[in-house]
């Protein structure tokens, strides 16, 4: 018996994921869906959800429906927005309560299903489109959550190595899009991307819970039906080429200032040295034992934080520190020189069984939860790959120190990215 049993079949054009688990008392219903970042759609895409969760036919106002939500025993509805690789993904989470362990046999896990298809393919439309004031309201909502980026400098920071990493690739766009295109999105607009996303949008459906998994894919044939378009959109990736490191020095009023750095791994999810990866990026800044933590922050003091992470499906590694501004050259050398212990090899056998252990701990605590459960899970859409748990934890252990040091050699510096205060360096 493994970790996840998980069921995969497409229904009536969405991809349906079961897991039957009897570790919750409520089960998890997760909705997906993922399209190419794109510069044009990136922010009428981001607001979509958030007008969509407004309201369903049945259920026009969101008074109606969360008074509806709450009828069905307290379940939550929620939207989010995520990039992998150069994917845009829109999810809708719902959570509702096992009827299985309620004196009143409603039929509430069908009834959940039914909610989220009305959510996701019959909005309360006005005479064909969108209702207008609805859209104005997430429309200031949206401007505050990418102003609330702007205002947090560690989020700051981070978007804008990005940007200055990624200037020519759809990575670059942030998941909210742009604060400037967001005033001319009409009604109109926003119902012509909408039936278009329902075409040509990949879309995953993952019900987690103590289920019968024959139950589930009839209830899902019931109640969604998606009319696909022969034209699947494919994010297509790109490798750039890096001919000298950039280096960014932007100044601001702020008194920590912000030393981000971006690499090129050249490795993704679905390569054979993935796991090698994530073992280095163990030993080199993703856990609290880590180089960049003991040797910037703990043995130098040159950083309130210094850590890093790899992005799965875009190959990337992201170092992030908090640093004194005088401290900006020596917290560079200091980066730069963990980089090279891991390219020759210098580490022992304690710091890489340790970062072994540590991320076989991540991967089982993530899968306590149905939430953690489809973003490892997701994994494998994304990637076009079929990875079970047991092999990811079976290829970490795995992992030589041989495999480590041919990863990090391929790994190159492409971008310096430093937010200052006023003042010299």
């Amino acid at each position: 018996m493994g970790f996840l049993q998980e069921q995969v079949s497409e229904i009536n054009g969405i991809q349906l994921h079961t897991v039957s688990s009897n570790a919750f008392k409520t089960n998890s219903l997760i909705l997906r869906l993922k399209a190419p970042l794109s510069e044009k759609d990136v922010t009428i895409r981001a607001l979509l959800p958030h007008v969509l969760q407004r309201g369903t036919a049945s259920y026009p106002s969101t008074t109606e429906l969360r008074k509806y939500l709450d009828d069905l025993y307290g379940a939550t509805l929620q939207v989010d927005l995520a990039k992998k690789g150069e994917n845009h993904i829109i999810t809708f989470r719902m959570e509702i309560p096992n009827e299985k362990f309620l004196k009143d046999k409603t039929p509430l896990l069908e009834k959940g299903i039914e909610l989220l298809s009305e959510v996701l393919l019959s909005p309360p439309l006005q005479e064909g489109v969108f209702n207008q004031s609805i859209i104005e309201q997430e429309k200031r909502t949206l401007k505050q959550r990418i102003q609330a980026v702007y205002d947090d400098k560690m989020r700051y920071a981070n978007l804008r190595l990005i940007q200055e990493m990624c200037k020519t690739e759809p990575y670059r766009l942030h998941v909210n899009g742009e604060k400037e295109h967001i005033d001319q999105i009409s009604p109109q607009q926003l119902t012509d991307y909408y039936t278009n996303m329902l075409q040509h949008d990949e879309v995953d459906l993952f019900v987690i819970g103590d289920i019968e998994n024959e139950q589930v894919a009839d209830i899902v044939r019931k109640y969604f039906r998606l009319t696909k378009s022969n034209q699947q959109a494919r994010a297509e990736s790109v490798e750039k080429k890096i001919e000298k490191v950039n280096e960014v020095i932007e100044e601001q009023d702020i008194t920590q200032g912000k030393l981000n750095i971006g690499y090129r791994t050249h490795t993704t999810y679905s390569d054979h040295d993935y796991y090698a990866l994530q073992v280095f990026n163990g030993i080199f800044g993703g856990f609290p034992h880590s180089k960049l933590f003991l040797n910037v922050r703990e043995k130098n003091s040159l950083a309130y934080y210094a850590s890093s992470r790899v992005e799965s499906h875009k190959g990337l590694l992201m170092v992030m520190s908090g640093i004194e501004m005088k401290n900006y050259e020596r917290a560079l050398t200091i980066i730069h020189e963990q980089m090279e212990a891991m390219k020759k090899g210098d580490f022992t056998d304690k710091e890489l069984e340790q970062t072994k252990a540590v991320i076989k701990n991540q991967l089982l605590e993530t899968i306590d939860t149905p939430y953690g459960m489809t973003e490892v899970l997701y994994h494998n859409v994304v990637a076009k790959t079929n990875r079970t748990i047991e092999e990811w934890i079976e290829g970490v252990e795995k992992v030589q120190k041989d495999e480590i040091v041919q990863l990090a050699e391929k790994i190159q510096l492409d971008t310096v990215y430093f937010l200052k205060g006023g003042g010299s360096l």
